[in-house]
């Protein structure tokens, strides 16, 4: 069958809703840059365009158009061995986006996509579609699909009302004041249309999202929200970093063995309970300096984009400042901090840290009357809301910026016991903190809880053990976690285990 056929017959195929989506998961955003074959073109009219004259004119002719192009690009394109180009990520977008939305095509080269995923080095692991799919683009899939027409119609009221905003901007023109979403998939076009044009005004990212809250809080509950939805359930969504589908993220284990008694028991444990989450795990027994190094050269690679989280565990003995690697050499633990949220592939994205290790040797002894609790009081002091509100600054969008940020943002460290402290272990079973915290996210992962609030559930459950030293004396005492966070979501663990689908060398 002539391809033109193919493409016109595939293209009639999809509801009008789906090509919306389609397009808005095929234009994303935040693509990796530099690459090659991109360039510093402003690709305006290719993503903000084609969904204004939908809007517009309540026809789908130029997302087809577009829809055509790329189908074009891709059917004549030929894979190069080496070097990893721009239509390379967006093949592989294009493509886990129609599988998601179960619209691939027949025609589809799925051999091509086997060879962009080499030369992206995947793992058989990585080769399912729902890694290449972004998880802020689905989260505003649901929002999208949370909202009436009238919501989105409400939310375009706000936006054209911000004259500095949209002052020059020709698409808003095309679009117009008054707008009827009613017709299928308009709705879904116009709010993606919100929601690309305020990324390319560096309005929004996949971390901050409260320009977008805020045109969504202006909408009137009763008209704008789908049966079961509320704005303040809608606005909830988007605090939430988005860590949607499988895999929840990229999990890196680096455990010394030698002199510590248990080591296997913790590696064993970390891995189960990150496969668990539905991460995908790399293990690093006995890492050194050099080990380190290349491990954070690898975590350079292209294909890391894609991951929507990191998490380290590191297990080691160590004192207040350093860590004892598996050759005797120490790094420091600051270094080692800090060195890792900046390395760019997961940039915005939520980064935690597990450091499992001595940081000194004193112990909180428990003798006699020690073991008796203590109370205290203290004074509270009731301040109205609006007097709270009447003293905080105006602050205006003129002055915020979400363009630059410090590279521990987005960052979550979690030691296994307070400075100058012990991080007990037992014999067999390694450290008492990885096992408390891998049983306490098994434990929630049905439940929907954050990190933090097990961080939280954590610190108490490990303080109420008894822990007894190793040596002679034979001392009893307790151990106290913390973490410190820079994180500006939350973070949730999945509400179920996501399953690995049975994928090899080529997609299904």
């Amino acid at each position: 069958m002539d391809e033109v056929i193919q493409v016109t017959q595939w293209l009639s195929s999809i509801t009008p809703r789906k090509k919306a989506k389609l397009f808005f998961f095929t234009t994303h955003a935040d693509a990796p840059s530099p690459m090659v074959g991109s360039n510093d073109v402003d690709t305006h009219e290719e993503t903000q365009l084609p969904l204004a004259t939908t809007v517009a004119l309540h026809n789908f002719k130029n997302i087809d158009e577009f829809l055509k192009k790329k189908v074009n690009t891709f059917s004549c394109y030929n894979v190069i061995e080496n070097e990893i180009t721009k239509t390379d990520y967006e093949y592989l977008r294009f493509y886990s986006a129609c599988k998601y939305l179960d619209v691939v095509p027949p025609f589809l080269d799925l051999e091509k996509i086997s060879a962009i995923q080499n030369k992206f080095e995947m793992t058989d692991e990585e080769r399912d579609y729902r890694l290449l799919l972004d998880s802020a683009d689905l989260v505003l899939e649901k929002v999208c699909d949370s909202l009436k027409p009238a919501g989105v119609s409400q939310m375009w009221t706000a936006l054209r009302k911000d004259r500095n905003l949209i002052r020059g901007v020709k698409t808003i023109d095309i679009i117009g004041f008054f707008v009827d979403p009613n017709p299928t998939g308009i709705k879904e076009c116009l709010f993606f249309f919100i929601v690309r044009f305020l990324q390319k005004a560096d309005k929004i990212n996949r971390v901050n999202t409260n320009r977008l809250e805020r045109l969504i809080a202006q909408c009137d509950e009763s008209s704008s929200c789908e049966e079961g939805k509320t704005i303040d359930f809608i606005i909830g969504s988007l605090r939430f970093y988005p860590t949607e589908l499988y895999p929840f993220g990229f999990c890196l284990i680096m455990c010394v063995i030698e002199g510590r008694d248990g080591a296997m028991q913790e590696i064993e444990k970390t891995m189960e309970i990150s496969r668990h989450l539905g991460m995908i795990t790399h293990t690093e027994k006995n890492p050194t300096k050099e080990t380190i190094e290349l491990v954070k050269k690898e975590l350079m690679k292209p294909k890391y984009q894609f991951y929507s989280s990191f998490t380290c565990w590191f297990m080691s003995h160590g004192d207040s400042n350093s860590m004892v690697l598996a050759d005797g050499e120490t790094i420091e633990r600051e270094w080692f901090l800090t060195s890792f949220p900046d390395i760019s592939t997961f940039q915005l994205k939520p980064k935690v840290f597990f450091m499992v290790s001595c940081r000194g040797a004193n112990k909180f002894s428990l003798k006699g009357d020690e073991f008796e609790g203590q109370s205290a009081t203290c004074n509270y002091y009731d301040i109205g809301s609006a007097l709270i509100r009447n003293r905080m600054l105006d602050i205006t969008d003129s002055v915020r910026d979400i363009s630059y940020v410090q590279p521990m943002m987005d960052t979550l460290v979690a030691y296994s016991t307070i400075l100058d402290h012990l991080s007990g272990r037992a014999n067999t079973h390694g450290s008492i903190y990885v096992d408390r915290a891998c049983v306490l996210m098994s434990e929630n992962i049905s439940r929907g809880r954050s990190l933090t609030e097990i961080l939280e559930h954590l610190s108490q459950d490990l303080h109420e053990i008894l822990q007894e030293t190793m040596d002679e004396d034979r001392i009893v005492y307790k151990q106290a976690c913390h973490y410190d966070s820079f994180f500006r979501k939350t973070l949730k663990l999945p509400y179920t285990r996501h399953p690995k689908e049975d994928v090899h060398s080529a997609p299904q």
